[in-house]
């Protein structure tokens, strides 16, 4: 070899750089950020994100590596950060436009029982789909707060314009309803029918044939299934429900007692009234009290929801267990976990309602 040629192949042994040693850890002072843990980890940075969100499509192993890595380096997520990254905000809504304060409050604590652990908060947008613009209304909520999805209460989980155009907003949505209007993976539904049927079966048992229905409002689906379910099962008993023993109710005590006013009103009286809601309940025991009719010597009633005003009434009301809180849980974890939404779970499971017998029924007095 020449001398220059050993001069320059001495000048690039002097000059390459060395390759850096593999990090192992954070710099003194710095904060862990996802991206560290993703690498400490082995793992990518989607992974480490379902494991702080609890998904359940991590491995065990997995998941424990991560949160082992998490604990030994101090990470805390910052939701602002990520959401600015993921261009969402870590927030779910629950939109409705719902007459019944406690259905609204037992849905928010199980959709916020299935947050309470990530780092997902609940924020609530009423609104009122009469208004010509309700829909636009929904959307910038929507866009204003970048939600990450949302829950839809009946009625309006059943408006399909409002649903094409959370679509168009690219916002996950999910649809708490009575009967199957979408993909499963966006419908947690409650079988109200058949919780119905159990109301007619059992007042029928008792010896009632002459039954009064205090129906929802127009335009909610409930109230359409309820009444159905309720016409069939004591047609299927030779009960007639004639159009006089039906009245027409909002999910309110006010309109439980004016539902009240008007059935009792009629000669003869009905041995028995089903509201289709608790507070509709509550406005029958007042047009009762109001009367000087006993509960249940005179009439037996019935309610639809078992809030906590059901066991606190006197007499306690016999009424249907709907899992609300339930509803809003599988709702909101449907939004957390869309993998597992769209994936092996994609399937309409209903949520069962039933009968829980308290102290406002009995058979019907003699003569009655």
């Amino acid at each position: 070899m020449t001398r220059t040629r050993k001069k320059a192949a001495l000048n690039r042994a002097v000059l390459k750089v060395p390759t850096p040693p593999k990090v192992t850890g954070i710099k003194p002072g710095r904060n862990a950020t996802i991206n560290d843990i993703a690498r400490l980890a082995s793992v990518s940075k989607k992974t480490v994100s379902r494991v702080i969100n609890q998904s359940p499509l991590v491995q065990e192993a997995t998941r424990a590596r991560i949160q082992a890595v998490i604990d030994k380096f101090g990470y805390v997520p910052d939701p602002q950060a990520r959401g600015l990254a993921f261009r969402k905000s870590f927030l779910i809504g629950l939109v409705y436009d719902n007459p019944n304060a406690q259905y609204i409050v037992n849905l928010m604590e199980g959709a916020l029982d299935a947050v309470r652990n990530s780092e997902y908060e609940v924020v609530v947008h009423p609104c009122d789909r009469k208004k010509p613009d309700f829909i636009s209304g929904v959307r910038r909520f929507v866009e204003r707060q970048k939600l990450r999805g949302v829950i839809l209460l009946p009625p309006i989980s059943e408006n399909d314009e409002l649903t094409r155009a959370l679509t168009a907003a690219e916002c996950s949505y999910v649809r708490i309803t009575y009967t199957q209007l979408d993909d499963p993976a966006r419908m947690v539904i409650s079988n109200d029918r058949l919780a119905v049927a159990e109301v007619a079966n059992y007042l029928v048992s008792l010896g009632h044939k002459r039954i009064g229905y205090i129906a929802g409002p127009p335009g909610f689906r409930s109230a359409v299934e309820r009444l159905a379910g309720f016409r069939e099962a004591l047609a299927a008993r030779q009960i007639p429900l004639t159009n006089e023993l039906i009245v027409e109710g909002g999910y309110t005590y006010e309109s439980g007692v004016a539902g009240g006013e008007k059935l009792l009103a009629l000669n003869p009286r009905p041995t028995a009234i089903f509201a289709s809601n608790d507070e509709m309940a509550a406005g029958v025991y007042r047009v009762a009290n109001k009367l000087g009719l006993a509960v249940p010597g005179d009439l037996s009633i019935v309610g639809f929801d078992d809030g906590p005003l059901a066991s606190r009434m006197l007499p306690s009301l016999t009424t249907i267990r709907l899992p609300i809180r339930e509803l809003g849980r599988l709702a909101a974890n449907k939004i957390l976990h869309p993998d597992a939404a769209g994936g092996t779970h994609a399937m309409v499971t209903p949520l069962e309602p039933h009968l829980v017998i308290r102290d406002s029924c009995q058979p019907p007095s003699r003569g009655s």
